[in-house]
């Protein structure tokens, strides 16, 4: 099957991609290598192009995964991973030094089974290393035919420039969804400025607008169990939002994880929303977004829903907060 295309830097993909986080890591009880397997190589079957994981995810099992799973069908996608995030010393851990990424893509590269990673992205600002020492870490990588292009994660406009000044960068990662528009403040402009791909992470918001949550009893090693919005007493009043984002997806004949990824495509044509999921009923559902096109007084009802400061709770814990550098909304600056 095919799907429509867009562009990341040098890389044409699919519209929608693949986050594989989930299927090794942050959302309690893991499926089995066995399920894993099959959502992946059914992901491809689909038409997706683009998968993505991380060092981090499942400390090295995701990439292990996709290396045992789908690494025989890369003719078919763009593979992105990412390192600085990884497990030093048996503790997890942020370290941008040039060594320890060198030692995190060498690792990587084993895991996955292969001597070359298409995009590979710094996972998150480490603020005791000069970012322009962490780029010229992956652009040392890159000429060493290790990886194809450079990119960033949560990482503001003026990281991205310092960045972008070292070497050029072909993609930024951040969260961006209905509820989450921190790349608005000024990621995507500057993305936009310098021709940089935007790669939308957690488009269905870590499932609250795919409909995912109705309680707050999660299950063990769940990350939502220590994010403020997805916790009462936020949770309640977060949930109200969501009713009426239900009724608007009913009303226009779609999913609420179809309106969501039909609003964050319709951002622009430079976005790419990576939505992650464990079953492949709804990854099925989530690929069909690619044929969704909303109108215009759609998108704006949504946006009516989601008005600033509207929801509930910051996006973070104060713990994990203080690992991100992309911009916080003004509504976020009040409360800090």
């Amino acid at each position: 099957m095919t799907l429509p295309t867009r562009r990341i830097g040098p890389f044409t993909v699919s519209a929608i991609g693949l986050g594989c986080m989930n299927l090794s890591h942050a959302y309690g009880r893991l499926p089995s290598e066995a399920d894993g397997i099959r959502l992946l190589e059914r992901a491809l079957d689909l038409g997706v192009t683009f998968l993505d994981t991380a060092a981090l995810y499942g400390y090295g099992g995701n990439e292990r995964l996709i290396g045992k799973s789908v690494m025989r069908r890369k003719d078919e996608f763009t593979l992105a991973s990412k390192c600085v995030l990884d497990v030093f010393d048996g503790e997890r851990g942020l370290n941008g030094r040039p060594e320890a990424i060198a030692k995190t893509l060498d690792q990587a590269l084993v895991r996955l089974g292969t001597d070359h990673i298409d995009l590979y992205y710094l996972h998150r600002l480490d603020p005791q290393v000069p970012i322009e020492d962490s780029v010229g870490a992956l652009a040392r990588a890159k000429e060493a035919g290790k990886i194809g292009a450079l990119g960033l994660s949560e990482i503001s406009a003026a990281t991205i420039r310092r960045a972008h000044a070292v070497h050029p960068i072909a993609a930024v990662q951040s969260e961006y969804s209905p509820c989450v528009r921190n790349p608005e403040v000024a990621v995507l402009d500057a993305c936009r400025e310098l021709g940089i791909g935007f790669v939308a992470f957690s488009p269905v918001a870590r499932g609250y607008l795919a409909d995912a949550i109705a309680h707050d009893r999660y299950e063990e090693d769940d990350i939502r169990a220590i994010m403020p919005r997805f916790v009462e007493p936020q949770l309640s009043s977060n949930l109200a939002l969501l009713a009426r984002f239900r009724d608007l997806a009913r009303g226009s004949g779609i999913t609420p994880a179809q309106l969501a990824l039909g609003w964050v495509l319709a951002q622009g044509d430079d976005i790419v929303p990576i939505p992650g999921t464990r079953s492949i009923a709804h990854l099925e559902e989530d690929v069909a977004a690619a044929h969704v096109a909303l109108s215009a007084d759609t998108i704006a009802a949504v946006d009516a829903i989601f008005t600033p400061g509207a929801m509930a709770g910051p996006r973070y814990s104060p713990a994990m907060q203080a690992t991100i550098d992309t911009e916080l909304l003004p509504e976020e600056m009040a409360d800090a």
